[in-house]
């Protein structure tokens, strides 16, 4: 039986570090770079539909960012904080919206 596996998702980071460098320029903190890393739980058992008890699509999602930069430890809580506030895919992944799914008509 295969175990669940953690991956990292590049894409997923792309968004948060967009957000990262927004509130970087919002708050005037010096950054010279970073990194954003995402991590899920994924068991591809699932997915591939090999297992039907297996869960299709992450368990868990894990975000770290690394800041290169001089700012304080209150400054760098406070940049954390605004970024997940104001990320789009985190609060979509956080707060999830309502998902619909109809058939298109053939012929259109």
């Amino acid at each position: 039986m295969s175990a669940p596996v953690t991956c990292c998702c590049k894409r997923w980071s792309r968004a948060p570090g967009v957000t990262l460098r927004a509130v970087v320029t919002s708050l005037g903190i010096d950054v010279a770079g970073g990194t954003v890393r995402a991590d899920g739980d994924l068991d591809f058992r699932g997915t591939l539909a090999v297992a039907r008890d297996a869960p299709v699509g992450f368990t868990a999602i894990r975000l770290s960012f690394e800041p290169d930069t001089g700012a304080s430890p209150a400054e760098r809580d406070t940049l954390l904080r605004l970024t997940e506030r104001y990320c789009v895919v985190y609060q979509t992944l956080a707060r999830p919206a309502q998902l619909t799914v109809a058939p298109v008509p053939a012929g259109h």
